[in-house]
């Protein structure tokens, strides 16, 4: 009788033993499986991290960087601003000029470029372009803002003596920037142009049916590209670098973008010297200068340029807009409200002309003319 109950005190121990073991092995699996999900999404992570994060700028000056070839300031923060300056001396200049360049462009890409010789003299012109931050020679600003360009713009200025006042000339993403300069520093402008500024969409004022039907205008890659930048900015410099789906058709130079008169003028010799410094554009890398273009451009403004004051009540100076008709990278419907809303702004359609405004010839001389010598 003790052997029996020996054998089914045994029994049910290995059968417990067995139990236990089961049991631990399936909790080895699911551990195991989980270990395998926890390395997957750790891998899958990391690939993501290293798809979405910019690589460090090629900080010119610095060991791997590009060489410093341009005069260049140092702003209040210790970042250095590449600058060029041309037309007549800055000590007998009549007029004081600051060009601002637009996207994908640097300080060689001046107003003063597209000034006859000889207006330039009639005029006593002096022009300094500069190159905006992380673009050419001048240091990234990981801290840009829009409030943060003009103040470039005034520490430029006052260290180059350009007196109490001074005009300021802005091309499409530069004329962007010239709508900050209306803002933080009017009290410095002796006048201001602003050719064929770029627009952000997301300006509080715009009606919202108009906002759309601007928006759609757009080709649908940037569509994509405007929204990505101001919806998800950390995605920017994924969007833009990937693979798998068309990117901003500027960073692309997607020649959609252009009008038959810009296919007409990008064929012009003064268009096509550009591809001497085209590299020097981009030398950093994309982030800190398209990219960032893109996400302080197309971001959420503290402003709005349709809530702006004359900046000239006395009519002391003067405020001028250049559109085309037929821009096809700027929607010309936003230029017309902001224009009919900013009664004080002096506003140029061109018809049939499309973004690129003071590359068609005689059109910079007759901007420069009517910001500095027209009517009051």
């Amino acid at each position: 009788m003790a052997v029996g109950v020996d054998k089914m005190i045994s029994a049910s121990l290995l059968a417990k033993a067995h139990t236990r073991n089961a049991e631990q092995n399936e909790l080895s699996g699911v551990l195991k499986k989980l270990l395998v999900l926890l390395l997957v999404g750790l891998l899958a992570w990391a690939c993501i991290y290293q798809a979405i994060t910019p690589p460090p700028p090629r900080i010119p000056g610095t060991p791997g960087g590009p060489p410093i070839t341009a005069p260049r300031i140092k702003l209040s923060d210790g970042r250095n601003l590449a600058y060029k300056e041309e037309g007549v001396p800055k000590e007998s200049a009549e007029y004081k000029i600051v060009s601002v360049h637009g996207f994908d462009s640097c300080r060689h890409d001046s107003i003063s470029k597209l000034i006859s010789p000889e207006l330039v003299k009639d005029l006593g012109l002096y022009v300094v372009s500069f190159d905006r931050p992380g673009y050419g020679e001048s240091d990234p600003n990981p801290k840009r803002t829009v409030k943060s360009m003009a103040t470039d713009i005034e520490e430029l200025a006052d260290q180059l003596g350009l007196g109490s006042k001074f005009y300021v000339v802005g091309f499409s993403m530069g004329g962007e920037v010239v709508w900050s300069v209306l803002k933080y520093i009017p009290h410095r402008l002796a006048g201001a142009a602003l050719i064929s500024p770029v627009a952000n969409y997301w300006w509080t004022g715009f009606p919202a049916n108009l906002f759309k039907e601007a928006y759609d205008e757009q080709l649908l890659n940037d569509q994509w590209a405007v929204g990505v930048a101001h919806y998800a900015p950390w995605l920017t410099y994924w969007w833009n670098t990937q693979k798998i789906f068309p990117i901003s058709s500027a960073i692309s130079h997607n020649p959609d973008i252009f009008s038959a008169k810009d296919k007409e003028l990008v064929m012009e010799p003064y268009w096509q010297s550009r591809s001497e410094y085209a590299a020097y554009i981009r030398q950093q890398g994309e982030f800190e200068s398209l990219h960032r273009d893109m996400i302080v451009g197309f971001g959420t403004w503290e402003f709005s340029p349709l809530e702006l004051e004359n900046p000239f009540p006395n009519n002391e100076g003067s405020v001028h807009l250049w559109h085309g008709d037929d821009d096809h990278l700027v929607p010309v419907s936003l230029e017309r409200y902001i224009a009919h809303q900013l009664p004080w702004i002096r506003y140029h359609e061109l018809p049939g002309e499309g973004h690129l405004i003071p590359y068609a010839v005689g059109n910079a001389d007759t901007i420069i003319k009517e910001l500095l010598i027209g009517k009051k």
